[in-house]
């Protein structure tokens, strides 16, 4: 599924992003990133052994919140899953722009990090 040009617009602002993954008891996880389109991809960066990263390596499937900046009450939500694991060099070209747009500077090359890429599968903007 492409992803929803609204959408895309929204995640160009550097909104602050919930992200929900499954536990091992099937429980729900959920932590706030930073994520960015990433072509027909939403892009998103963790430690490779971070909590998320495990839930995701057992079960790619995935759910993302987040409201525009300029529209707080409306709602935006995107389930799907991720699809490929980005490393080394080519996460870094992605992670370094996600970086400028959230803090203004690159992300501490000297953490271990990881590129996740998720497609979206459903996606909404507002009340549904």
């Amino acid at each position: 599924m492409k992803l929803d040009p609204e959408i895309r617009s929204i995640l160009d602002d550097a909104p602050l992003v919930h992200l929900a993954t499954v536990l091992p008891d099937g429980a729900p996880h959920s932590v706030t990133i930073w994520a960015a389109p990433h072509g027909d991809r939403i892009a998103i960066l963790t430690g490779p052994d971070s909590l998320k990263a495990r839930n995701i390596r057992r079960d790619p499937r995935v759910a993302l919140s987040l409201t525009p900046a300029d529209a707080p009450n409306t709602p935006v939500a995107i389930r799907g899953r991720v699809v490929e694991w980005v490393e080394g060099d080519a996460a870094w070209a992605i992670i370094d722009p996600i970086a400028m747009k959230y803090i203004g500077q690159p992300y501490d090359h000297s953490m271990d990090r990881v590129v996740l890429l998720i497609e979206p599968e459903r996606q909404t903007v507002g009340v549904g």
